[in-house]
């Protein structure tokens, strides 16, 4: 991992497809060194690294195709920091319960998610969401064919809940996942939430 703790963390956003550009906008607006990653050389001096929304089976298959996958898992099992947002959280899901076919994730996260679990783009939705971990100020999320946690292993605490019981975001040591968009919210609490990650993970590394 780069750098010392003194430096703005080097935080990759994988730019394979997807919303990657809204994800570098906010985490340079936070002070974080936010970089887009397409190539396997470009993991090693990551501090931590986000996964777009986007498409999860066209990620799967440009992932794969640019062999930045295998890298990536390597590098989620040895501890680096990850928050995926909607595509993002599929792909750090170990069990998609209606993958396409040969579709695969990068896994991690011990939980089971349902891709576009809401419908298509025009059952998109928007509601607030009470994060007590970010704090007493509901969370605007935005919901853009999303995926739901059907879900959890021992290992992952669930961070929020829409009204009927359904999970939405969760974490795991050091891996973080929302099934909506807080880079197109102006709500940059997620944001700070995972750096904050990034933070004690470089900490602990140094330690």
């Amino acid at each position: 991992m780069a750098g010392n703790l003194l430096a703005a963390p080097r935080v990759g956003v994988l730019a394979l497809q997807g919303d990657f550009r809204e994800h570098l906008g906010v985490l340079n607006s936070l002070g974080a060194e936010a970089v887009p990653v397409r190539r396997p050389n470009e993991i090693a001096d990551l501090d931590g690294l986000v996964i777009p929304g986007g498409e999860s089976s066209v990620m799967d298959k440009l992932s794969r195709a640019f062999g930045i996958a295998e890298p990536l898992r390597a590098a989620i099992a040895a501890g680096l920091p990850v928050y995926g947002t909607c595509a993002g959280l599929i792909m750090l899901a170990d069990t998609v319960l209606d993958a396409i076919d040969s579709q695969r994730t990068l896994g991690g996260l011990a939980i089971s998610v349902r891709r576009n679990a809401f419908g298509n783009q025009l059952d998109s939705f928007e509601t607030e969401l009470a994060i007590p971990e970010l704090g007493v100020v509901p969370v605007h999320a935005v919901f853009i064919r999303a995926p739901v946690v059907e879900s959890v292993g021992d290992s992952v605490a669930v961070l929020a809940r829409l009204d009927d019981g359904r999970v939405v975001a969760v974490e795991s040591r050091n891996l973080l996942g929302t099934a909506f968009h807080p880079e197109v919210t102006g709500d940059a609490r997620f944001h700070e939430y995972f750096l904050k990650k990034v933070h004690d993970e470089r900490a602990r590394s140094r330690g």
